[in-house]
């Protein structure tokens, strides 16, 4: 795909992305993609995809207390415990707005270990990184934020998103789909956003404005970027996923850069 060779002109030292599509084919692939780079709060995704196999495996429940009195693990995985940012404490009541949590992520990690008796960076590559092949990345402290990977091992994880094979397809469905619709909360890097619009541990683009992906990516689009200037988003309606990593981190060069960069992928996609 040509248009992955934009990334030549992002201002950051190192960088690598590629595209698979729905049915499994990597469309391409561009710069060092077996490169292992940090992946900030692009690890919320897999981190919440482990927790979601613990689901499906009984160890377990999405409506069970977890965190802050009155939250249950389906508000952690939401953003909507009422956590706050990088503390362990409770800021508002649980699903009344949409805060942003990193200490979220990791009382879900704390959660699922003492629930399988198993070291959350062991369950998640027991659960999904080795059934997925994915040798490369490694969870290397906490689950909100210290995930290393590659372009190539994340791709893998893109085209489990699109075709699921560790969790049955209505899990997935119900982790894309608005949880708590319509609350307010703050985007990181983008600001306030009035329906601010989150799934299980996957952020949905709705008609969210301004945001990391392309003015075209479809409403139906659902991933996650990360502060050390990485993305994966899946767009669900042009049928495909795109994931961008790089070594610097993210800012007004990432605001600038990625749309367009989205839309180009797209446009070429549309071509065929």
């Amino acid at each position: 795909m040509q248009s992955l060779a934009l990334i030549e002109n992002w201002p950051v030292p190192t960088a690598a992305a590629a595209v698979v599509t729905a049915d499994g084919r990597v469309a391409g692939r561009h710069g060092p993609t077996s490169h292992r780079f940090p992946l900030a709060s692009v690890t919320k995704p897999l981190a919440a995809y482990a927790v979601l196999v613990a689901y499906e495996e009984g160890a377990v429940e999405l409506d069970e207390p977890a965190g802050p009195e009155g939250a249950t693990v389906r508000h952690l995985l939401a953003h909507t415990s009422g956590v706050a940012f990088d503390e362990p404490r409770a800021s508002s009541a649980p699903g009344t707005r949409r805060l942003y949590s990193n200490a979220g992520f990791e009382l879900l990690g704390d959660h699922v270990a003492k629930a399988t008796d198993i070291p959350f960076a062991d369950y998640l590559r027991e659960a999904v990184l080795e059934p997925l092949g994915m040798t490369s990345t490694s969870l290397e402290g906490s689950p909100a934020k210290d995930g290393v990977s590659t372009v190539d091992d994340l791709v893998r994880f893109a085209a489990e998103l699109q075709a699921p094979r560790l969790l049955d397809p209505r899990t997935v469905l119900e982790a894309t789909t608005v949880v708590h619709p319509g609350l307010a909360g703050v985007l990181p890097g983008y600001g306030h956003q009035k329906n601010n619009d989150w799934g299980l541990g996957l952020e949905i683009r709705d008609a969210k404005s301004p945001h990391w992906t392309g003015a075209t990516s479809s409403p139906r689009t659902f991933g996650h970027f990360g502060q050390s200037g990485t993305f994966l988003w899946v767009d669900p309606d042009a049928g495909a996923a795109c994931v961008a990593l790089t070594d610097r981190d993210f800012g007004s060069w990432a605001v600038e850069a990625w749309p367009p960069f989205t839309d180009a992928v797209l446009a070429e996609l549309r071509a065929g």
